[in-house]
């Protein structure tokens, strides 16, 4: 034996690594329990008004959330809540090997997160679309509840992160609606006292039949002078019919002069005036309403919107009780360390043999 740890020291120190880390593994490394549990996310099966593309260009948000909700439970805040309700430091400071355990109960926060890391698992299955949370702890009941734990605080931080965005935005929109209903009910204040004020329904309306009266009398004034035209060529202007036609182009002529004075000049200001500030009102009036018709759909959407946000964590595989101790592996965990130990021994065996060879 002196012989062979003088002659092959690389090979006597693999052997003695393999015996102490199997020692360690079979013998000393104490029991954890693996509680686990399979969620996937849900929510209310609302309709949505129209297509959206951009879900289609960016990939389903059902793996978004499932990603927030795999960083929320790996975070530090989840930490400090299972810290809060199940005391980890104590459980994993009382517990475990020399090895495995937290040695220092006050030790900080950082050095505590990256412990929690190693005893809980959340992975993504991109395929299935689900979470598989495992937790490993030094009793099954510990290992069972905190996977409720993770379950319950997993998807109240879900509803919340989703719900104060939706509300958020709720508040902004009904604060805008509200502004834009009293500029809509001050524009339509305005457009009702003009009309009253002016005695005029609708300005432009007035100004288009004005427009139209005048046409027509004008187009019967031209009849008329036509008329009169054909009379002279066998009548004299003394004549009743000549004295008549006449008397009735006189009449349209004033007529006519009477209806441009109206649309141009009413109750001392120009009518034309008085229909483009009418339009001015309308125009005002229907944007405001718009406005407000397109904020009240916004906001109708936002809540659906809230509504769609809402998130419940559905449980695949219910968080398990474990009967007897999966972790840690000691057969895998012995076998892997022997193999790489070989490994790097054999290594130590060819440099030692080159060198030999090189003396020689």
């Amino acid at each position: 034996m002196k012989h062979f740890i003088k002659t092959q020291p690389h090979w006597a120190l693999a052997l003695l690594a393999i015996v102490l880390v199997s020692f360690y593994w079979f013998v000393w490394a104490e029991d954890r329990y693996l509680s686990r549990a399979t969620v996937v996310l849900e929510s209310p099966q609302i309709a949505k008004p129209d297509l959206d593309f951009s879900s289609i260009l960016t990939g389903s948000s059902g793996d978004k959330d499932l990603l927030l909700l795999r960083e929320h439970l790996l975070s530090v805040d989840m930490l400090k809540q299972v810290q809060k309700k199940l005391d980890f430091r104590q459980h994993y400071s009382e517990n475990g090997d020399v090895f495995a355990r937290i040695w220092n109960a006050d030790t900080p926060i950082e050095k505590l997160h990256d412990y929690y890391k190693r005893r809980v698992s959340v992975e993504m299955d991109e395929y299935a679309g689900v979470l598989n949370i495992k937790v490993q702890a030094y009793t099954p009941e510990f290992a069972h509840q905190m996977v409720q734990l993770l379950l319950e605080a997993g998807e109240e931080h879900m509803n919340d992160m989703g719900q104060r965005l939706a509300q958020e935005q709720v508040a902004f929109l009904e604060k805008q609606l509200e502004r834009l209903e009293n500029r809509l009910d001050s524009a339509r204040d305005k457009l009702l006292e003009f009309q009253n004020k002016e005695g005029l329904v609708s300005p432009s309306r007035t100004v288009e039949s004005l427009n139209q009266v005048v046409a027509t009398l004008e187009g019967e004034l031209a009849r008329l002078r036509a008329q009169r035209k054909a009379l002279s060529t066998y009548q004299s202007v003394q004549s009743s019919d000549m004295q008549r036609v006449q008397a009735q182009i006189d009449a349209m002529h004033e007529q006519i002069e009477q209806q441009r004075d109206r649309l141009a000049q009413a109750t001392g200001e120009s009518l034309n005036r008085i229909s483009s500030q009418y339009e001015t009102l309308e125009l005002k009036s229907k944007f405001a309403q718009e406005t407000y018709s397109s904020a009240l759909a916004a906001l109708e959407s936002t809540r659906l919107e809230a509504a769609r946000k809402l998130k419940q964590v559905s449980v695949l595989q219910s968080p398990l009780e474990p009967e007897y101790a999966t972790r840690p592996e000691r057969l895998y965990n012995s076998t892997i360390f022997a193999i790489v130990v070989l490994f790097l021994a054999l290594i130590a065996n060819m440099l030692v043999l080159i060198v030999r060879d090189h003396r020689d």
